[in-house]
């Protein structure tokens, strides 16, 4: 773990070159040929993340409790990706999180700079995943910070300017992980697990979540470069707010990236790693990916739901038998984070590396 103590060579924030005014990216930043955007050709208009109303998830009539849940169970199993509306958070808070998020990302660098992150916890303002030397980079920056557990939490490491960031992340947090909450309970019980069957194997009260604010600036050669590199998520669940003028989020389906369009007020949740373990892969995470614009600059809030961290976390016996046997060998978060942390984003060949020989 020693050599995630420091970045191994001085870190560049993707802000300042994008206001320095260079018409051409470094070449740290141009990716191989196999995994640039085809900007305009990869816009598949007949194709679209399902958007679900969850106002009758947890209602009384049944029969549209069990709609929602088909339609949540469906995505989970096609997409790995769905949309949200009537998700129970206030969308002043959210407009409000996201817009002094904005305003963080427009200070000036030195004082940012106060909050420089290392790779040991990525806990901070930064502007690189991964710890290989040389390696190609994403146009982006960050600010990244715990939520939970609450003995991880740390206000004092959270930005003290704009001077309402710290209560807005606070009440943001509080009410995401609620939505989280609810999500779950839905996927056991689609699972035919108990309703906290998820919630408990991660962890229950202790279950562990961090805000990822990014900053995707905007970009003089968005054909040559990614803002995020294809992954899939580690974590549990991931509640994504989008910026909502500017799509950038991309996701693979059937061998294409569809460029998802994101819906007023709503959040984009994706199926993470742990929940195709636990669910011995009847879901899916799906790799993704974030493209750049020349002409304006993004932000969104990313919110990991996440094991706890020193859980094993293998697949539920509920869905082991002869027919389906367990597909992947089990593994602590803590164990399992560690390789997105040295490498970066590297599409799905973490998960991959699991699968049990048996």
């Amino acid at each position: 773990m020693n050599r995630l103590m420091s970045w191994p060579e001085p870190v560049v924030r993707v802000q300042s070159l994008s206001e320095s005014g260079i018409g051409t990216i470094p070449d740290r930043y141009i990716k191989p040929i196999s995994d640039r955007p085809a900007l305009k050709s990869e816009i598949h208009d007949h194709l679209e993340v399902p958007v679900i109303d969850l106002q009758n998830l947890f209602g009384k009539d049944p029969a549209l409790h069990q709609e929602t849940s088909r339609r949540i169970s469906s995505a989970c199993r096609d997409w790995g990706f769905f949309q949200v509306v009537n998700h129970g958070v206030s969308h002043e808070l959210m407009k409000r999180t996201r817009a002094v998020w904005r305003d963080f990302f427009e200070l000036p660098l030195e004082v940012k700079q106060q909050y420089a992150n290392s790779p040991s916890t990525y806990e901070g303002y930064g502007s690189r995943l991964g710890i290989e030397k040389g390696a190609i980079l994403d146009w982006s920056d960050y600010f990244f910070l715990n939520y939970l557990p609450v003995t991880l939490r740390n206000q004092s490491k959270w930005p003290a300017q704009p001077v309402s960031c710290r209560e807005l992340v606070a009440k943001y947090g509080a009410q995401v992980t609620k939505l989280c909450g609810r999500l779950l309970k839905a996927m056991s019980i689609n699972l035919e697990l108990k309703e906290d069957y998820l919630q408990n194997a991660f962890g229950g009260d202790e279950m562990g979540a961090c805000l990822r604010a990014n900053f995707y600036p905007k970009c003089p050669q968005p054909e040559l470069t990614l803002g995020l590199s294809s992954h899939s998520d580690p974590g549990a669940i991931t509640i994504l707010l989008p910026d909502p003028d500017v799509a950038g989020l991309q996701v693979r389906k059937g061998g294409k990236w569809i460029t998802v369009k994101p819906f007023p007020n709503a959040f984009i949740v994706n199926v993470g790693d742990q929940i195709q373990v636990l669910s011995n892969a009847n879901y899916k995470s799906v790799e993704h990916r974030v493209i750049v614009n020349s002409e304006k600059d993004r932000v969104s809030l990313a919110f990991f739901y996440n094991p706890k961290s020193d859980l094993l976390i293998e697949p539920a016996k509920e869905l082991v038998n002869e027919d389906q046997p367990a597909l992947y060998k089990p593994m602590t978060y803590d164990e399992y984070r560690v390789y997105i942390r040295m490498n970066g984003p590297c599409g799905k060949t973490q998960i991959e590396s699991m699968k049990s020989n048996r």
